[in-house]
């Protein structure tokens, strides 16, 4: 049975054209659109434009004839003509017939005279003369046309009177198609021209699409060749178009993607370690046991149930680390900043028998979410605890200056060496020297907290001098909010005024 990746490649298969291919029929398609568009409406107009000719031309002959009717004279009497005969007969010696134009004269339903060896010789097409040998019947000129077998017309039929005299009529016609004949030689040649500039343009296109698709070549042969175990590929760019941003884009991409996977492998490297010591002690125990020793075995169910409690209490932290990435781990809302540090110094005096303080409190309300950032406060006051002394002062405050919201825990332990505060917020970090004691940590803590901070796009700064204590700062943006006048007085909880009934739960404030 055929899987997917068979049908990945039966898909590409089935998809013949490349980008490049569609990009040139598409240009040549739309060209050619708009050529043909172009092209025809020109046309259009240019056929227009001859019969708008035609007519006016026609329009000219009847006002000279009827001015010739209505005032000239018969050339051989010298006085107004007296017959329609012989006005016809001057109308047709005076009228000069132009290349593709012709006429006919009638005397009733007989043609009388018509043009020879010049324009369009009328007389000879019986259809046309067929048609136009009753126009001496009409009230007024009528110009129409007409399409015989031999041509199309397009004419003006004059009746003529003159008196009792026999009645007539006289014919104007040009040859339309021959008149539209030029208009059409000219759009084949349009046609030919416009092929021609079809043809230069798909060249054109071809190269310059293959140039600006190169970046997109490159892309995909760089993508190729991308694995999980190596991401150190990049695609060269020099040129500062949308397709060069998308390569800039690609190689950022793949520069977040390979600190990603290499933090990645790192944390499972690291969670690796740290899940197998528990169950390397778990089970060395296990083994070393007496059963029928009641106090062994009561003494190695306890240890059994520290280490799971220490391996359940990594999986949350790696669970939370992991939801830290998410949209919706922080939710911010309208915070009283003074409330949350008397929460947090309330559940931190349980931690540990310290004297706690409150040295500086702003009194302002922060968007921010009261849950991450006690939690955060809380995971340093625990720290403050394990690195520190019983009976000495843990100080916590929080101020506003400069659009930004400062909360901070700060000890008086054992510090930090210089050359360890850059890692400290790392996965799994521990802070080593000589001073250093076991707290039972994950090395998890701070790397919470720094997830915190990041996801109230903020941050934590650590200042420590090693022997005399460490102040973390929560640093959380906290544009426009005026903070109000600080008050002087500090919060206190003595260590020796914590009494087993927790007489002392409200503090001194």
């Amino acid at each position: 049975m055929p899987g997917p990746d068979t049908d990945r490649v039966s898909t590409r298969r089935r998809r013949p054209l490349t980008v490049r291919t569609r990009i040139l029929a598409t240009v040549l398609v739309l060209s050619a659109l708009a050529l043909v568009a172009a092209g025809g409406t020109a046309w259009g107009l240019q056929r227009i434009r001859v019969d708008r000719d035609i007519d006016e031309a026609l329009d000219r002959t009847i006002t000279e004839l009827r001015t010739l009717a209505a005032t000239g004279v018969d050339p051989d009497t010298g006085r107004a003509f007296q017959d329609s005969d012989r006005l016809l007969y001057t109308m047709m010696s005076r009228e000069v017939p132009a290349t593709n134009e012709g006429m006919i004269a009638f005397i009733r339903d007989n043609v009388r005279y018509q043009t020879q060896d010049i324009g369009v010789p009328l007389a000879l097409d019986p259809e046309l003369v067929h048609a136009v040998s009753d126009a001496w019947e009409s009230e007024g000129t009528v110009i129409a046309t007409l399409r015989t077998s031999q041509r199309q017309y397009r004419y003006a039929a004059v009746p003529v009177r003159v008196g009792d005299s026999t009645p007539g009529a006289i014919i104007l016609a040009f040859d339309r198609d021959a008149e539209q004949a030029e208009v059409g030689a000219t759009f084949r040649t349009y046609g030919i021209v416009a092929a021609v500039s079809l043809l230069v343009l798909a060249v054109v296109a071809w190269v310059l699409s293959g140039r600006l698709l190169r970046p997109l070549r490159t892309l995909r042969e760089t993508a190729e060749q991308i694995s999980d175990t190596d991401l150190s590929r990049r695609i060269p760019v020099d040129g500062d178009d949308d397709l060069s941003d998308l390569a800039r884009t690609f190689n950022d991409m793949l520069g977040r993607l390979e600190t990603a996977f290499a933090s990645q492998r790192q944390l499972l490297d690291d969670a690796g370690h740290e899940l197998r010591t528990p169950i390397t002690i778990v089970r060395g125990h296990l083994e070393l046991m007496d059963p029928t020793d009641e106090q062994d075995a009561t003494e190695t169910r306890a240890l059994a149930l520290r280490e799971l409690d220490r391996m359940h209490r990594l999986a949350d932290d790696l669970v939370l680390l992991a939801r830290s990435e998410a949209p919706d781990f922080v939710r911010t809302e309208a915070t009283d900043v003074g409330t949350l540090l008397d929460n947090v110094l309330d559940q931190a005096r349980q931690l540990g028998n310290r004297r706690w303080r409150v040295t500086t409190r702003a009194e302002a309300v922060v968007d921010v979410d009261p849950e991450r950032v006690t939690q955060a406060l809380l995971q340093l006051a625990a720290n403050a605890v394990k690195f520190s002394d019983d009976g000495s002062t843990v100080r916590l405050g929080s101020s506003l200056e400069d659009d930004r919201l400062a909360l901070w825990v700060e000890d008086e332990g054992i510090g930090i060496p210089p050359e360890q505060q850059g890692r400290i917020f790392e996965r799994f970090a521990q802070v080593t020297g000589p001073q250093r004691r076991s707290a039972g940590g994950s090395g998890l803590g701070l790397s919470i907290v720094a997830a915190i901070a990041a996801g109230h796009e903020g941050r934590v700064d650590v200042t420590s001098t090693p022997g005399r204590g460490s102040r973390f700062t929560l640093l959380l943006p906290a544009p426009g909010v005026q903070p109000a006048p600080i008050p002087d007085d500090e919060i206190v909880v003595d260590p020796d005024e914590l009494g087993a009934e927790g007489a002392d739960q409200d503090g001194a404030r």
